[in-house]
């Protein structure tokens, strides 16, 4: 999943600078990978149950975040760099409250940003529970859709059960922007994309927005 950095959009590559918090020695070892993009059939895969937690999977989750850090992503699932099982990683990137602010100048434009901190979470097999009835709707985006961007209903709460990368289980409730991310992922898991949610004619409209802009590039 991709979010705009809100205000300034020219300074989207601000969401890359970031303070880590918290131990994750598998993070230590990291290779960016190549995201899948529209209309790669393999984004339609229906992605398979995690059975062994080993290196190899720890490996993979370290080359999600930093694939997902360098395209200034918040959320990425496994299927989207071409291994289709059920293994996701989020970061919301919250602001850093104790990090002093970073000037920032761009098209005669001064002004500061605050500064984000690094809080990596891995989803292994997640499963959704109890989705509330209430919805949010959020400006979602995703790095296999790329600069395209649309708005989106989803539960604005639910109740996830997942395992982290040494097979513990963990469930805990998530509300607002951490649901809407999650559930948006676990999409993928599924075979769909964000876009899956648009009706057809809107759907349509960012496919041709999209090829457009490629063939610009």
């Amino acid at each position: 999943m991709k979010r705009v950095v809100e205000g300034c959009p020219p300074c989207a590559w601000f969401r890359r600078s970031l303070v880590v918090r918290g131990g994750c020695d598998y993070l230590a070892r990291m290779a960016i990978r190549e995201i899948l993009e529209v209309p790669d059939p393999r984004l339609k895969t229906v992605s398979k149950p995690v059975e062994l937690f080993d290196e190899r999977l720890k490996a993979l989750a370290a080359d999600m975040f930093e694939t997902m850090y360098a395209a200034s992503g918040i959320g990425l699932a496994a299927v989207q760099v071409g291994e289709p099982i059920r293994l996701l990683v989020i970061d919301l990137q919250p602001e850093d409250p104790d990090a002093e602010p970073e000037e920032c100048d761009h098209g005669g434009h001064h002004h500061t940003h605050q500064p984000t901190r690094r809080e990596p979470r891995v989803f292994v097999n997640p499963e959704i529970l109890d989705p509330a009835a209430e919805l949010n709707t959020y400006q979602e985006g995703c790095l296999s859709v790329p600069e395209i961007y649309a708005d989106v209903d989803r539960p604005k709460a639910c109740r996830v059960r997942w395992q982290d990368l040494d097979g513990k289980v963990h469930d805990e409730v998530m509300e607002g922007i951490m649901a809407t991310c999650i559930q948006h992922e676990m999409d993928h898991l599924e075979g769909i994309l964000f876009i899956d949610h648009l009706s057809r004619l809107k759907r349509n409209m960012a496919l041709k927005k999209l090829e457009k802009m490629r063939k610009a590039a």
